[in-house]
């Protein structure tokens, strides 16, 4: 995630190429380095003031079954550093969905904003804080997936390093990780905690394990493909959604990033929802 973002990115990142890892001086205590590991990927990929992409999303059910839908997903920077990104996801096919779009203000430990357009009903919908763990659009993403993961949104204990794990369907080179675990700080999380495998040189999250409120895995998280944009700013195309208790999957392949591309708040306030399509 870069993830995602958002996704959220989702998902769920300062200068040019990014340095080695190594040239940080990285606490002894567990949380500080934990702490130090976020702050500094988030460094890295400031300055991209917006960006758009084009998704491709893949259901699949316990039994096989899959259905595709295809979104556009538009983010805008937010450089204030104590708050979070704004990010809206349009839905273009299939047609029962097209035009659905939601809108996302990320905040830190207050609830983010979250609104739903749903052109069947014409009117556009807040999201209440209690239901943001709930799936989005019968994915295996939550509400919350789809908010900017800012480092101060969580507390850390960095617990150790070890090898990256590697997707099947991009094998790469042989990466380190530094495992972490985080601890959502804001009110209404659907997760009690995540383990995160951040690759120690380019800071890119490979995996994410998520734990529900009873403190159970319930769902894990790969991504892959990562492509550098303007030597600055990396990217996951490939975001794989394994729920652990229902075996249902949802596959997120992104494609067509754009960064720079003139947008402002005026771009992702409520009304802009309508006029997403």
């Amino acid at each position: 995630m870069k993830s995602h973002p958002t996704l959220l990115a989702l998902v769920c990142a300062a200068t040019f190429l990014p340095a080695p890892l190594l040239a940080l001086e990285l606490a002894d205590d567990p949380a500080v380095k934990g702490l130090q590991i976020a702050q500094e990927a988030k460094r890295r990929d400031l300055g991209f003031a917006d960006s758009e992409a084009v998704m491709q999303m893949v259901l699949t059910n316990s039994h096989g079954d899959t259905s595709t839908r295809e979104l556009r997903m538009r983010t805008l920077e937010n450089p204030a550093p104590d708050d979070g990104d704004k990010s809206m996801i349009i839905f273009d096919r299939p047609r029962d969905v097209e035009g659905t779009a939601l809108l996302t203000h990320a905040h830190i430990l207050n609830p983010d904003d979250q609104w739903l357009f749903l052109p069947s009903l014409g009117r556009v919908k807040r999201i209440s804080s209690a239901n943001k763990s709930g799936p989005f659009m019968g994915s295996e993403f939550a509400y919350e997936d789809f908010s900017s993961q800012e480092p101060a949104k969580f507390e850390y204990t960095w617990l150790r390093t070890e090898p990256c794990p590697k997707p099947v369907t991009d094998p790469v080179a042989d990466l380190t990780c530094h495992v972490t675990e985080r601890r959502p700080l804001y009110e209404k999380s659907g997760y009690t905690r995540q383990i995160t495998w951040v690759d120690v040189d380019d800071l890119q999250v490979r995996k994410v394990d998520y734990y529900d409120r009873k403190n159970a895995l319930l769902k894990t998280l790969i991504l892959s493909d990562y492509r550098l944009y303007g030597a600055k700013h990396w990217r996951a195309h490939d975001l794989y959604m394994v729920n652990q208790n229902n075996n249902k999957t949802t596959r997120l392949t992104w494609s067509d990033f754009k960064f720079g591309n003139g947008s402002s708040d005026a771009d992702f306030d409520t009304n802009s929802l309508k006029r997403a399509r």
